[in-house]
């Protein structure tokens, strides 16, 4: 990417999240630190930052804090009892116990309260209150070292910011717009390394949704979520090389990233988003000759090797 482009990027992070200061995101970064084939959807601490989390929804569902919960003595065994509360179906009681520790500012707290609202794990689906939790959270931290324990909170909460750019919230001001969504990504993909933000960039690229079609760069994305497990990464890669889709066709390569995608679908459980992984294996190892299966069984079994 560009240093200008980057700047544009930066600075459209900025003016969406209010920050103070910018900074631009280059390739070296992004390769250091390291981006669907269906509808894009959205994925401790050590410092913390002081911004009080209060969403202004009016007519958001949830409790209201009156009082410190009487088992939390710290703001972080306040997230820590009220994520066992909701595991235990408490859901008021957990809700006003990780509203204490998200207006101190626990990024755990933040993240896990917009997902919940996001979700509607337990509560009415709220994405205004959602995107408001997750629009304070990378706020506070949008700049944050990414080797802090609370990174993959942040990383996930532009992801998810993303995702509502991509969508819009009706009757708010959070309209449509690509450009808006992809900067998000960009930043959690180049300066967190998230593996997701990776996978949605290369969609984009691909796709030419918020940012100029290219192949290559896609390619690029998908190539570094897909090194670091993401499973639609690595399917869409191996789609798109097996096929020849505006790159060089590699199909021996292209089955080998499938063939990890769809092992990875049966090992970690599959989902009701899955099965385009399966049926494009299938189809893929159907038209391969025996020489790219062989080959691509040879990539298999050096990237297992690798992996030990």
């Amino acid at each position: 990417m560009r240093t200008s482009n980057a700047v544009v990027t930066a600075a459209l992070i900025g003016l969406v999240l209010g920050l103070t200061s910018v900074a631009s995101f280059d390739d070296a970064r992004s390769q250091d630190r390291a981006p669907a084939a269906t509808a894009l959807a959205p994925a401790g601490a050590a410092s913390m930052g002081t911004v009080a989390v209060s969403p202004s929804d009016s007519a958001a569902t949830g409790p209201t804090l009156s009082a410190v919960p009487p088992t939390a003595a710290t703001p972080f065994d306040a997230l820590r009892s009220g994520s066992q509360m909701l595991r235990e179906g408490r859901v008021d009681q957990g809700l006003i116990a990780l509203e204490y520790a998200a207006e101190r500012g626990v990024p755990g707290a933040i993240w896990k309260l917009g997902r919940i609202y996001t979700d509607g794990d337990g509560v009415t689906v709220n994405h205004k209150r959602a995107f408001e939790y997750f629009r304070n959270l990378t706020k506070a931290h949008a700049y944050d070292p990414p080797g802090t324990p609370h990174a993959r909170f942040v990383a996930d909460a532009f992801v998810a910011l993303g995702h509502f750019y991509l969508i819009g919230i009706p009757e708010t001001e959070v309209k449509v717009d690509p450009t808006v969504a992809h900067g998000m990504f960009r930043h959690a993909a180049s300066y967190f390394g998230d593996p997701d933000a990776q996978y949605q960039i290369g969609r984009m690229h691909l796709e030419g949704i918020g940012t100029p079609k290219d192949s290559v760069q896609a390619s690029r994305w998908l190539r570094l979520a897909a090194d670091r497990g993401q499973r639609n990464a690595q399917a869409l890669l191996g789609s798109i090389l097996f096929k020849g889709t505006d790159v060089s066709r590699q199909a021996a390569m292209g089955l080998f990233w499938l063939t990890v995608a769809k092992d990875a679908v049966a090992q970690g459980g599959s989902g009701p988003g899955d099965q385009w992984i399966a049926d494009t294996y299938t189809s893929a190892f159907a038209q391969a000759t025996e020489e790219e299966r062989a080959t691509a069984l040879d990539y298999l079994e050096g990237w297992m090797r690798r992996r030990r």
